[in-house]
């Protein structure tokens, strides 16, 4: 009898779990056909394979399987784009459809009050924010505003590496991140700032929980989301991140209020967000409005921290065109050390604007993009998606693509001194792809600018023997010790004056 039950038992289980996922999967492979799917678990799929931060992992995959393949993370599938040849064909030649988001229970509606546009789906509250964020940050706001702020913040920058260059890593947080709380609050940041202490250990547990599957099972199995709300284990945790992250924005925005009530405050992106909304150009609620300026800060911040740190990185390990790139800094600022380079200096030293470009390019910040999501069925090259699909473009596996890069692996300026130098979207995608690019990308590539070229005429900085540059490895995203170790000393006693009278305006700047 306990044989019979047992057999009824395993019996009952096949046709209710067994059949019905091997029928779905049947009638699936009938209708589509994906790129090769990486093998993996059941049920998980290769949530366990892919590491945090996903880099080279990305890279050997691709040699593996080619300018595509599947993965399944949790139940979703998400399909990797590893040239920019498919990158292009998709995500920005069909962008009008490869351009939403996929569900995220956690990060977007708990973590996030359902506010963040990182993760919004391509909807009118998408468009409605990304149509506020792109009448501030246009070119022409980013030359006109906020050039001042970055020229302000080298200034403290190159004070910084001459006064303790073991600490370049913490010279690099603090000048992005006080650009960008420049530009969104108007107010400078040191770099004991309490405020943007927060704002950094908020974006490191974002960024675990959007690109860590582990860490995050109700994205991974968003079907979890439908479990009552007791059972959501994951729930408390997101809703305290939200609240915590909500009042560090409230903090800043009442200080803000605060400053234009008497007059005080600094052209910046939320005065203007506020006087929009008083005059009714565009509405928003306060929420989405906290959730607006974290998406600048949390963009604006340790992108371009990671991409000045890697810049130091290739001045070491590739001192080559470090010499071509200060024979022209030479020329236009002076052998003797006569000024620092500014912004004003870009159109004559066309060969620094490469620089920044194959920084984008050379290690991207990014190493996997955040998926994009595809609204309805689609072919390509004989391939069958069915809505719902994600896409991803492989940052580094594309960055050390040879069929897109000539000899990848070093750091050259001179790929991009092509008729599209001055675009900074054009030759990577470390801005972003598609609907999807990022609206401050002016406001970055300038950050880039000029601290590469401040650094290359002020500094000598060289690969410390006992202690080479795995530029493949390097986890770029640490915050609390320089991710590797170089030496930094100035060029001459003439840019030590240099420095000592140029950052005194940066060392009494006060706002």
């Amino acid at each position: 009898m306990a044989v019979s039950i047992s057999v009824l038992s395993s019996c009952l289980f096949v046709f209710v779990f067994i059949l019905p996922r091997l029928w779905s999967r049947y009638q699936f492979n009938k209708k589509y056909r994906l790129p090769h799917v990486v093998p993996g678990w059941p049920i998980i799929g290769n949530s366990l394979d892919v590491p945090f931060p996903g880099g080279m992992w990305g890279v050997e995959t691709a040699r593996k399987y080619g300018e595509m393949y599947t993965c399944y993370l949790g139940g979703r599938a998400i399909v990797f784009l590893n040239s920019s040849r498919v990158v292009n064909d998709l995500l920005e030649k069909r962008a009008a459809i490869y351009s939403s988001r996929p569900f995220r229970p956690m990060c977007q509606d708990i973590m996030s009050g359902g506010a963040r546009m990182l993760l919004m789906p391509h909807s009118d509250r998408w468009r409605n924010q990304r149509k506020i964020m792109h009448s501030i940050l246009n070119n022409r706001q980013a030359e006109t505003k906020f050039i001042a702020y970055q020229e302000l913040e080298s200034k403290q920058l190159v004070y910084d590496y001459m006064t303790d260059p073991e600490n370049f890593h913490l010279a690099n947080q603090r000048f992005s991140n006080s650009v960008i709380m420049s530009v969104v609050f108007g107010r400078r940041a040191a770099i004991d700032d309490p405020e943007l202490k927060a704002i950094l250990e908020s974006v490191a547990v974002l960024a675990e929980y959007l690109f860590n599957p582990l860490k995050n099972i109700c994205d991974a199995f968003p079907w979890l989301s439908n479990l009552p709300k007791p059972l959501q284990w994951w729930r408390p945790a997101g809703e305290a991140y939200f609240k915590r992250t909500r009042a560090l924005y409230k903090g800043e925005y009442d200080r803000l209020v605060k400053k234009m009530e008497n007059g005080t405050a600094r052209p910046c992106f939320a005065v203007e967000v506020e006087q929009g909304a008083a005059k009714k150009e565009f509405a928003i609620d306060e929420t989405e409005k906290l959730f607006v300026f974290s998406t600048l800060l949390e963009a604006g911040s340790d992108t371009s921290r990671n991409a000045i740190t890697q810049a130091v990185a290739a001045m070491a390990a590739y001192p080559a065109w470090v010499i071509k790139a200060r024979a022209m800094l030479d020329e236009v600022c002076g052998a003797d050390a006569e000024r620092l380079p500014s912004l004003s200096d870009r159109e004559g030293l066309p060969y620094i604007t490469a620089a920044a470009k194959e920084c984008l390019r050379w290690r991207p910040f990014i190493q996997t993009g955040v998926p994009h999501m595809l609204v309805q069925d689609d072919e390509y090259e004989g391939y069958k998606f069915p809505a719902g699909t994600q896409f991803c473009w492989n940052a580094y596996a594309i960055a050390l693509n040879e069929g897109d890069y000539a000899d990848p692996m070093t750091f050259s300026p001179e790929r991009f001194m092509d008729a599209d130098l001055n675009n900074p979207l054009k030759g990577h995608w470390s801005f972003g792809t598609g609907r999807r690019v990022c609206v401050g990308y002016n406001v970055g590539a300038n950050n880039i600018w000029i601290a590469i070229a401040c650094l290359i005429y002020c500094f000598d900085i060289t690969e410390d023997p006992d202690h080479p540059i795995n530029t493949l490895n390097t986890n770029w995203e640490i915050h609390k010790e320089a991710p590797f170790k170089v030496k930094i000393a100035p060029r001459s006693q003439a840019h030590i004056e240099l420095i000592k009278r140029i950052s005194i305006e940066a060392l009494t700047a006060d706002y």
